[in-house]
């Protein structure tokens, strides 16, 4: 017999009845019955109920047992009475009656029950981690996560692509988010970085003829954390060699689409082929967002042209000035209070906005200040325009044209959780196309990227030699789904000389882009193909699966908001020994308060 285990502990049925076994796991829960102990005992695979009575010699050592200690089990199974039966266990059927037992490993006084589906504060779940992660909940996640990997990974090899690892340490990239910085130990003063992304790698394998280039890549970004949002990531990073946009479209989509429809547990799923494609312009002004949620049925409508001459002064002066007025239908309040109006407005202050006018409307009767001042006639002619009905109220966000998509995008989603629209049971996906490729920085007073400056503007030079830099639009794609942005991606530029112009567009001089990307550029400069890809976050994926808020309940490991390992202790101070091999000077930063001279520079003395 083997030392530990025949079976686990979700493999015995009915057919093993009158079988001598051993198991060994976790002892999860714990009844006493008066002189017959039932023990469940855990293991990865599932729960096996243990009964142990007098007759037992495993009695007196599993009842002095706490929760959590790991044990081997040696006994006989036997069939359950037909009322004791449990149909939610695949073990359900069965029972092991314990004729021995040994201690492999006794468990301490814990610091969260693992029976139990009590919410704990993150900072002791993330503390305490090994512990977290045996309560179903969070290990059926990191099961997922495991299933979705192993399934992207079949699809994306099944269409040829092959699978190879980018370097970790790389060089830092004046373009991006922050990077993670590791000192050089064999060349003091130069610093490592940790990849954002494999993108100028991935690119590069393309440049070396390899075609179609796949990995699940770790990526590490030094951000500000939210809840879909860790320092550290996975990503299904994919590259393409002659293709266009569609190319890339007709690839990822069947792998998406037949991932969630693998594990959605029942929720539709855009099918592929059928994921609308968005300009970018367009979903700015329906949804107030580039990452709309589809499942929102609320469409956003500019009314700027209603309130150029209008009554109402407030608008007529926001309008004059340059700037928008958008509006949100809020269909079917007739029945909602006054307050329900109020309450969004004093949402909109909240959340940074100057506030959020609104008219009521019940049985074609207008209500509100707006619909007082621009008059009964202008409220009929406007309701009509928006095809709305005679119990429909109306949200207003006006401002700055920028200021007011984003207040209306977010009223948007506001006002239709408040009103139960978003519809459920659905993961629902689009593309975003049409991206501008370059954007006027109001701060700078200059013409910058608008996002990825490596992507190919459409028209290719032609378009950066002849247009308007703010009109040109970039072969730039983002996938979404159900609000939340899976990918961005590119066809991308591989020609040195729209490469150039480009940058020079934005500011940068021919020696600054040579400096700063000199691996790429001298690569296209010997021979690159057109090639475009993505790299759909793996994190996201597993938490919309999941239906979790957070992307840290999908992540085995993952730090808290303030980028902290709590369970290991990062980051944490390294000796002066290790400070000075890497010729490194670390700076106390003052207390709030503190002189400058309170700085104290120390390199390990």
């Amino acid at each position: 017999m083997h030392a530990y285990r025949t079976h686990t502990c979700a493999a015995l049925t009915k057919e093993n009845v009158g079988d001598t076994v051993r198991l060994s796991g976790w002892v999860h829960k714990k009844r006493d019955h008066g002189g017959v102990l039932f023990v469940d005992l855990r293991d990865h695979y599932g729960i096996t109920q243990i009964v142990a009575d007098e007759d037992s010699e495993a009695l007196s050592l599993l009842e002095g047992l706490r929760l959590e200690s790991v044990v081997t089990i040696d006994g006989e199974v036997k069939a359950r009475s037909e009322g004791t039966v449990n149909a939610n266990l695949p073990t359900g059927e069965i029972e092991v009656f314990a004729r021995s037992a040994a201690v492999q490993s006794r468990a301490d006084e814990l610091p969260l029950i693992v029976n139990s589906a009590e919410d704990y504060p993150e900072e002791t779940r993330l503390k305490y981690r090994f512990v977290d992660l045996r309560r179903e909940r969070v290990h059926k996640n990191i099961m997922l996560r495991n299933h979705v990997i192993q399934s992207l990974r079949r699809r994306m090899t099944d269409q040829g692509f092959s699978e190879f690892q980018t370097p970790i340490l790389g060089a830092s990239s004046p373009e991006g988010a922050r990077d993670y910085l590791v000192p050089s130990r064999l060349h003091p003063g130069r610093f490592y970085a940790l990849p954002q992304a494999p993108q100028m790698f991935k690119q590069l394998l393309m440049v070396a003829g390899f075609d179609r280039y796949f990995q699940i890549a770790p990526c590490f970004r030094d951000e500000d954390l939210r809840a879909d949002r860790s320092p550290e990531f996975y990503q299904l990073d994919f590259e393409m060699s002659f293709v266009t946009q569609e190319d890339v479209f007709n690839t990822i989509e069947p792998v998406l689409a037949g991932v969630f429809e693998e594990f959605a547990n029942g929720k539709s799923v855009t099918p592929a082929g059928e994921f609308p494609r968005i300009p970018y312009a367009e979903a700015m002004l329906k949804y107030g967002s580039d990452k709309p949620d589809l499942r929102n049925p609320l469409e956003i409508s500019d009314v700027t042209s209603h309130f150029e001459t209008s009554g109402f002064g407030l608008f007529e002066k926001i309008v004059g000035g340059g700037g928008r007025v958008r509006v949100i239908p809020a269909p079917n309040t007739h029945e909602k209070s006054r307050k329900f109006f109020d309450d969004m407005n004093e949402w909109a202050r909240r959340e940074g906005f100057a506030g959020l006018g609104y008219v009521t409307r019940k049985g074609g009767e207008f209500g509100g200040p707006i619909a007082k001042n621009h008059g009964g006639e202008g409220m009929d002619k406007l309701y009509a325009e928006l095809g709305l009905g005679e119990n429909d109220g109306l949200f207003f966000a006006a401002g700055k044209e920028k200021d007011a998509a984003k207040l209306a995008g977010a009223a948007r989603t506001r006002v239709a959780e408040e009103l139960g629209l978003v519809e459920g049971g659905c993961f629902k996906f689009c593309w975003i196309v049409d991206f501008p490729m370059f954007e006027y920085d109001e701060e700078l007073k200059r013409v910058d990227f608008s996002h990825n400056p490596f992507s190919m503007p459409q028209g290719e030079l032609e378009a950066l030699e002849t247009q308007d830099p703010l009109e040109i639009k970039a072969w730039q794609y983002d996938i979404v789904c159900n609000g939340y942005e899976l990918s961005s991606g590119a066809i991308r530029n591989h020609r040195p000389d729209i490469m150039y112009k480009a940058f020079e567009i934005a500011g940068y001089s021919r020696e600054e882009v040579d400096a700063n990307f000199s691996g790429m550029i001298e690569a296209f400069k010997l021979g690159a193909p057109p090639h475009g890809g993505s790299a759909p976050g793996i994190d996201r994926i597993v938490m919309l699966l999941a239906d979790e808020p957070n992307i840290r309940e999908v992540i085995a490991f993952p730090m808290n908001q303030r980028a902290q390992d709590l369970m290991m202790g990062a980051p944490s101070i390294v000796s002066p020994k290790q400070l000075r091999e890497l010729s490194i000077r670390t700076v106390d930063q003052p207390k709030a308060g503190a002189p400058e001279a309170a700085r104290v520079d120390n390199i390990g003395e």
